[in-house]
């Protein structure tokens, strides 16, 4: 990734970080609730404190870039856009959290674990403000692009493209919990998870409002974008699932092995299963889904990773995944802006690059 690009990405994380922050601030003012409740603006405030707390907005970069592939210069309706995406994201990591009983994200409690504090004897009123939230997120993500000022059919075109990622996201996360009941599921059924769970809301959907933002019609391409979106997908989640293995809690800010304690089949525990044999089988067999699995014990199924060559396996299905999305991208070229097209080519590469393998 080149200097330029960088600088660029570190400047709209800066631009939307204010953006979102003014968004909340707005929206605590004019939030439509009874005078007399306490938990609707406790609601509001955890849904801004866990939203502030992103990480790098590659979606948010990703939307842009995708505006850049067609118009040099920033277009209406940005903003909304970026707005929606990452509003949708925090609907998505409230329910996250919830179905996976995480205690922590982005450094700081959970939507869920926030609520078990604040309620200790009320389990079941926690367990609704937390579903609650996530809906509300997901209510104000569709209601920004509704408020948007750009033109009626370019307004009705992205609420239509958001409504469709967050349906096929609904439909990952049913998906990716069918997947754990499963005794050995195949690559083919990891893509697809990858796909519906994070893809389609992750990468399609960014790449689809910007191209409509600017002006451009993404279904025209619908088949190309999907398979880029699909590729980067997959390779983000092997990328997550090796990072719980193999990464570093300090620098992730949760701990490592959550995926082996929940029970969860992801790229890496597959790769385990399929690898390991006699003993190793056994120790990994007997911490997947131990939630009371301590440090230790993970750290020798990682040892047990790193010797029987899921590491280097892993590495080399990031690998060709991301040379094939960069392939993809660089089909772009004849269409669309040189620099832009270039951005897209490089992504996937500088996130398997990322890793230091």
């Amino acid at each position: 990734m080149t200097e330029q690009a960088l600088e660029r990405i570190a400047g709209y994380e800066r631009r939307f970080n204010t953006l979102f922050e003014d968004y909340f601030d707005a929206l605590s003012a004019r939030l439509d609730a009874p005078t007399f409740s306490r938990f609707a603006p406790e609601c509001l405030e955890l849904l801004r404190d866990l939203s502030l707390r992103g990480g790098k907005r590659m979606r948010v970069v990703l939307l842009h870039e995708a505006a850049r592939l067609v118009a040099a210069d920033p277009v209406e309706g940005l903003d909304a856009a970026a707005l929606s995406i990452e509003l949708l994201q925090t609907h998505g990591l409230v329910h996250d959290d919830l179905i996976d009983d995480s205690p922590t994200r982005r450094g700081g409690p959970s939507t869920y674990y926030a609520y078990r504090e604040r309620f200790p004897r009320h389990p079941q009123t926690a367990l609704g403000l937390t579903v609650l939230a996530g809906d509300l997120a997901l209510a104000l993500s569709l209601q920004v692009l509704l408020d948007a000022k750009v033109p009626v059919a370019m307004r009705q075109a992205m609420v239509e493209a958001q409504t469709r990622a967050a349906a096929d996201t609904f439909v990952g996360q049913i998906i990716d919990l069918e997947r754990d009941f499963a005794a050995t599921p195949d690559e083919d059924v990891l893509h697809c998870v990858a796909d519906y769970k994070s893809a389609r809301y992750s990468i399609l959907l960014p790449l689809q409002l910007g191209l409509l933002a600017a002006g451009e019609q993404p279904a025209h391409f619908e088949r190309e974008l999907r398979r880029y979106a699909r590729l980067v997908g997959m390779c983000g989640q092997m990328r997550d699932d090796y990072l719980d293995l193999f990464g570093d809690a300090a620098t992730m800010g949760k701990p490592t092995g959550i995926d082996i304690r929940d029970g969860k089949h992801s790229y890496t525990v597959s790769a385990l299963l399929s690898l390991a044999s006699g003993a190793d089988r056994g120790v990994v067999e007997a911490a997947l889904g131990d939630p009371s699995c301590t440090p230790e014990t993970i750290a020798a199924v990682r040892e047990i990773g790193e010797r029987c060559g899921v590491t280097v396996r892993m590495q080399a299905d990031m690998r060709r995944c991301a040379e094939q999305a960069s392939a993809v991208a660089a089909g772009w070229r004849p269409r669309w802006r040189e620099e832009a097209v270039t951005f897209f080519e490089r992504v996937p590469l500088w996130s398997v690059g990322n890793l230091n393998f």
